[in-house]
């Protein structure tokens, strides 16, 4: 698996994540600066080795709207840690609202939850308190740091302290 590079903004806050070809060219064009690189992984060329970045910087400030989240169904799975909030099972997982849409329920971060096809199916048209089931987790929206410093856990471990700058 290719490692990703991190894009800061000027104040260290997330701007993107990119692939290192992207990174390299960005640097080469003095658009970024390099804040760190993954140990024991180069980039070489016919003549020259290069350092593989981790974690690179705008060099101007780039006013960039942030949109959040995009509300799907895999960010939904992710946020939730791909398990049933009602029981826990990691088979068969669908998604279900918490408060059923024909009651009013809305289709958001707030009221949609992972739920295995067993518990979907046994809580139906009720709430969770109707249907007599907990959930495990309050479900939340999540922020672009949330999901960023989830991938730095399991894959890149250099991003961390540039991801706890800025708590989002």
């Amino acid at each position: 698996m290719e490692r990703r590079v991190l894009v800061l903004n000027l104040d260290h806050s997330p701007v993107a994540v990119v692939t290192v070809q992207k990174a390299f060219v960005l640097t080469y064009l003095e658009k970024v600066s390099c804040l760190t690189f993954y140990q024991d992984l180069t980039i070489r060329t016919v003549t020259k080795t290069f350092q593989y970045p981790a974690v690179i910087r705008l060099n101007e400030y780039k006013n960039i709207p942030y949109k959040g989240v995009l509300l799907n169904r895999a960010n939904i799975f992710r946020r939730d840690s791909q398990e049933c909030q009602y029981c826990g099972s990691k088979k068969q997982l669908t998604l279900d609202h918490v408060v059923p849409r024909s009651k009013g329920g809305k289709s958001n971060w707030i009221n949609l939850v992972t739920a295995c096809h067993r518990c979907n199916v046994y809580k139906g048209d009720k709430t969770p308190e109707q249907a007599g089931m907990q959930l495990r987790t309050q479900p939340f929206k999540p922020s672009l740091g949330y999901f960023l410093a989830e991938y730095a856990e399991r894959h890149a471990e250099e991003w961390v302290p540039y991801l706890e700058l800025r708590t989002v």
